[in-house]
Order: C-alpha cells, then sequence, then structure tokens
C-alpha cells in the first residue's frame, strides 16, 4: 500500500524476560503445527480467532515437538478486526478479522514507520493473503501494537484516541492485523528471540 518498511533481520537477537505463559500445554486446536515446521522442531505463531469476542482472541508462540503435542512457550490476548459488523468478515478489507490459513512471516522489527496514523513500532509481517471468496486479498498485514517508532508511548489526548497510545481495551480492535498490548508485543520478540524467530503464522477460528 505504498508504506516503506524498514525491518532487522530475523535472526536479530533481544535479551528480555516475562510474559503471559512459558510452558503448557498446547492448546486443542495447535495439536498439529503450521506447515513445515514439524520436521524442524522449530517455532510458529498461533492465532485462535474468538468468534464471541474478536478482540478477546488469543496468539500463542507456539514450538513444534515432531512426533508429540505441540508446545505453548508464551499466550497473550490479541485482537483483530474493528469491532463492527464486519469484524469476523474475513472478506471485508480494513474491517473484518484475518483469514484463516497459513502464512509466511515475511519480517520483524522494533522501529516499524508507517507514516501518518499508520503501525509504528515494534511489528511483525506477514504474507498477504486471498479470503475465502477467492478475489478478495487483505494486504499489509501486521502483528502490532500502538506505540511511537521508537516503542515509546504517545502523549495522552482527552476526548481523542491517540493510535500511538494504548488507552484501554478498544485499542485491541483493529483495520484486521493482529494487536497486542505494547507490553506483550515487546514480550513476545523477546521469547521469539530466546527460542528462534518462527517463519509462519496459522489463523484458526
Amino acid at each position: 500500500m505504498g508504506i516503506r518498511h524498514r525491518f532487522i533481520p530475523l535472526a536479530a537477537a533481544l535479551a528480555l524476560t516475562g510474559g503471559l505463559a512459558a510452558a503448557e500445554a498446547a492448546p486443542a486446536l495447535a495439536a498439529h503445527p503450521a506447515s513445515g515446521q514439524s520436521a524442524a522442531g522449530g517455532t510458529y505463531l498461533y492465532f485462535n480467532k474468538n468468534q464471541s469476542n474478536p478482540s478477546n482472541s488469543r496468539l500463542y508462540l507456539m514450538k513444534s515437538i515432531p512426533n508429540a503435542k505441540d508446545k505453548v512457550l508464551a499466550k497473550y490476548r490479541a485482537g483483530s478486526g474493528n469491532g463492527g459488523r464486519n469484524a469476523r468478515n474475513e472478506c471485508a478489507s480494513m474491517q473484518g478479522w484475518l483469514p484463516n490459513g497459513s502464512y509466511r512471516v515475511l519480517a520483524h522489527t522494533e522501529r516499524h514507520n508507517g507514516g501518518a496514523r499508520g503501525i509504528n513500532g515494534y511489528a511483525i509481517h506477514v504474507q498477504d493473503k486471498v479470503c475465502k471468496n477467492g478475489r478478495t486479498k487483505r494486504t499489509e498485514l501486521f502483528v502490532h501494537s500502538e506505540m511511537n517508532v521508537n516503542g515509546t508511548q504517545g502523549a495522552r489526548q482527552p476526548g481523542r484516541d491517540n493510535p500511538y497510545r494504548w488507552d484501554g481495551v478498544r485499542d485491541y480492535y483493529s483495520l484486521g492485523c493482529i494487536k497486542l498490548t505494547p507490553a506483550h508485543i515487546k514480550n513476545l520478540f523477546s521469547r521469539a528471540a530466546h527460542y528462534g524467530w518462527p517463519k509462519r503464522l496459522k489463523v484458526v477460528s
């Protein structure tokens, strides 16, 4: 969509600690890893969309275990979709949540600069996806939060929503991307650097 991206290599290291969940049983739907992961025993992202409340979905960092159930390395509340009547319509560009399926993780950066009202700071870019109607391509898809380019929070703007500041649960709404709180996406970057950066995202509902 004409936005210039500046990414760091997928192998970049970041040493932090913390997170919602580190080692627990894999969610039932994640028993089978994303395509191409199990043979190498690598990591992948797994987004489980919540039909009753898309803004209260879950994003998992998973490790595939050959010949066994995959392991949850971390999990986070996440949202996808704008909260409106088309929030569950994967073919509604800039409104609905991500289409189900497997995505390549293209790159990640801690300093994405999306321009005016664009995505800033920590961001994971995933491939475009054609939705289930076979025609509509969803583009500019990211896992991201609301922050400044340098990862800090924007100023509070009474009576207005600052797109560069996390103000509350309504900020889980998105134009189709996957959104996390600033603390959670930073933790995800930390854990991905520790366990190995995922090359795939799997989306289910």
